[in-house]
């Protein structure tokens, strides 16, 4: 099984471990991208939508854990296949909810080539879009060193 372990500046990680748990909690009761269900009656959707929280919630819990006492003493992540791709879905909702809540302001094209420049936003914006950074990068390390998709085939 393929791993790796990721060493982390706590001083810089520590203040992000706030915004995600705070954009984890958000997402507890309502999906980070809702679907459009008008076809299916409300017992369905019903169904649907809690099996999807579900599921993120689950991906989420994956994603807090890396962050635990081992973290805090060592300042080390462990990514492996097994917890891949949970991290990756939970990195995205999060992403997607600080998209929505913090960094409405900042351009798509602008946010996604990393062309922006964190001294020119606010605390709160600068703070949420450095943590949307380091979600997207941890995304690509995983893609990159563990390409998830392979287990599948």
């Amino acid at each position: 099984m393929k791993h790796i372990e990721v060493k982390l500046s706590l001083d810089v990680v520590a203040p992000l471990l706030d915004v995600i748990r705070e954009m984890a909690d958000s997402l507890r009761r309502s999906l980070a991208a809702p679907l459009a269900m008008e076809n299916l009656d409300a017992e369905m959707r019903t169904a649907w939508v809690d099996e999807l929280l579900t599921a993120q919630n689950a991906d989420l819990r994956v994603l807090l854990a890396l962050f635990g006492e081992e973290f805090f003493k060592e300042g080390v992540i462990s990514l492996d296949e097994e917890n891949g791709e949970p991290v990756i879905r939970a990195c995205a909702a999060v992403r997607l909810r600080l998209r929505e809540q913090h960094l409405r302001e900042v351009d798509d094209d602008v946010m996604e080539s990393g062309e922006v420049a964190p001294d020119a936003l606010a605390g709160p914006t600068r703070k949420a879009f450095m943590c949307y950074l380091f979600l997207s990068t941890m995304q690509e390390l995983i893609i990159q060193h563990l390409n998830p998709a392979s287990a599948e085939q």
